[in-house]
């Protein structure tokens, strides 16, 4: 697996993880102590965090997308707040999609700017009152579950169903942001995304400390597209293996696959190797949005985008109103703090 994680995060815990354990202890315990004594601001809007327990990709982002199409078919006015991955920006920016790349703002704010204003920042409560000067009043923090700086109305934890917590264990000994426990006190509730049972444990945690547990699954957009068609696939993301199934699940044939760490901005000799070997295998060249995101700009990767196919997804709630129940707790949460002063 071509990530920023050690691929040992993802396996049963081995000498790695427990000759780490020390090191991982006394990481828990700061981040255990933060989440507690954090000083959060309160924002005059309601604000709905998307986040998972680990590192790498969990399916935030279109879980996110769904949640703000949910609050424009409520009359409601959503903005995303996001760290911008990668991005350059030292003060609060409003993602402007036409001439802003993923250098400056980051992958993931470009594709959320399709679907309501996005804005960029470390500074969570900047970037919130930003958006609320622009007509925002329903805010959905994409990450940040962890460490942002503002009071959070809803807290909605992100779990990949094929990939669980990993090995269980905190960083560096493995994925985990902090100890689970200390995070479910700060969880409204969970969403277990994808298939597989990897998951299962958590959710049965979660079930038991009270917290609601939803379902979604991943559901490739326009299959007639890809059906019969054979592809060289290729990914920069948290879990490109996912991808690549996905292509199969959309009736796509993966011939070739090429793995990228996650966030990876592609050099021309790169994209030349691929637009290579998928002409001498007489291939497609398909890959995820995210990475299509990062091609926009550049003119030898504006070529190679215009010849490549790219799989959108979208997030798929299993009961029908789901996203509609997450938005109203969200604002009930919201008008409860209001009144409390």
């Amino acid at each position: 697996m071509a990530s920023e994680a050690p691929p040992f995060w993802w396996e049963k815990p081995d000498w790695r993880a427990y000759a780490l354990y020390p090191v991982s202890s006394l990481y828990a315990l700061v981040a255990g102590r933060r989440m507690k004594a954090a000083r959060r601001e309160k924002i005059d809007a309601p604000v709905l965090c998307v986040g998972n327990f680990t590192v790498g990709g969990t399916g935030k982002t279109p879980i996110a997308i769904a949640l703000a199409k949910q609050a424009k078919r409520m009359q409601l006015v959503p903005g995303f707040l996001s760290r911008g991955h990668g991005g350059s920006f030292a003060e609060p920016h409003v993602v402007d999609r036409q001439h802003d790349s993923a250098k400056h703002v980051g992958d993931e704010p470009l594709l959320l700017a399709e679907h309501a204003p996005v804005a960029v920042t470390p500074n969570r409560a900047a970037g919130a009152k930003l958006l609320i000067e622009r007509g925002c009043n329903f805010l959905i923090m994409d990450d940040g579950f962890q460490s942002a700086r503002i009071h959070i109305d809803y807290a909605l934890v992100v779990v990949d169903a094929r990939f669980g917590l990993g090995n269980g264990h905190v960083i560096p000994a493995g994925p985990m942001r902090a100890r689970l426990v200390d995070q479910l006190r700060f969880t409204d509730a969970v969403v277990r995304m994808g298939e597989g049972d990897m998951a299962n444990a958590v959710v049965r945690q979660a079930a038991r400390a009270g917290k609601p547990v939803f379902v979604a699954t991943a559901r490739p957009r326009g299959k007639k597209m890809f059906q019969g068609r054979r592809f060289l696939a290729f990914a920069g993301i948290g879990h490109p293996e996912k991808f690549f199934d996905t292509v199969a699940k959309a009736g796509g044939t993966v011939v070739l696959a090429h793995a990228f760490p996650d966030h990876h901005f592609y050099l021309p000799d790169e994209l030349e190797d691929l637009a290579k070997a998928a002409q001498a295998g007489e291939l497609e060249l398909v890959t995820t949005t995210k990475d299509a995101a990062r091609l926009r700009h550049g003119a030898a990767a504006a070529e190679f985008l215009a010849r490549l196919n790219v799989l959108e997804i979208d997030a798929v709630f299993e009961i029908e109103h789901t996203a509609e129940r997450i938005v109203d707790e969200t604002l009930d949460a919201w008008r409860r703090r209001k009144v409390a002063g």
